[in-house]
This record gives structure tokens, sequence and C-alpha cells, in this order.
């Protein structure tokens, strides 16, 4: 199997994130997966869900 694409390992973080991950995908992030690329895409998101939070939180108290 070739290197997971960038869409198969946001979909891996997001779902991991939650806590659904299957143990397949599982399998396959951690023989085949590039830890950096895991690391990059987490960070990411969780900078976008901090943003997000900010937001929703900065527009609800006006």
């Amino acid at each position: 199997m070739t290197k997971p694409s960038l869409l198969h390992v946001v979909k891996s973080v997001l779902a991991a994130a939650i806590g659904v991950q299957s143990n397949k995908n599982r399998e396959v992030d951690f023989k085949h997966g590039s830890l950096p690329a895991y690391i990059i895409v987490g960070l990411i998101g969780t900078v976008l869900f901090i943003f997000a939070i900010i937001s929703i939180v900065s527009l609800v108290t006006g």
C-alpha cells in the first residue's frame, strides 16, 4: 500500500479526535502513515477549533 493521501490523513485525524477511529484505519495509519503529516494536520485542526470556539463566544457575548 502507498502512503495515505492528505484527505485520508485529515479524515483519520478528525475520526481519532472524536474517538471513532476504526482499528483498521488505525493500523493503516501506523504502518503506512507519516508521523509529521498527522502531527501537522492535528495541530492545524486544533488551531482551527480554538479559533472557531473564540469566534462563537465573541459572537454570542456581542
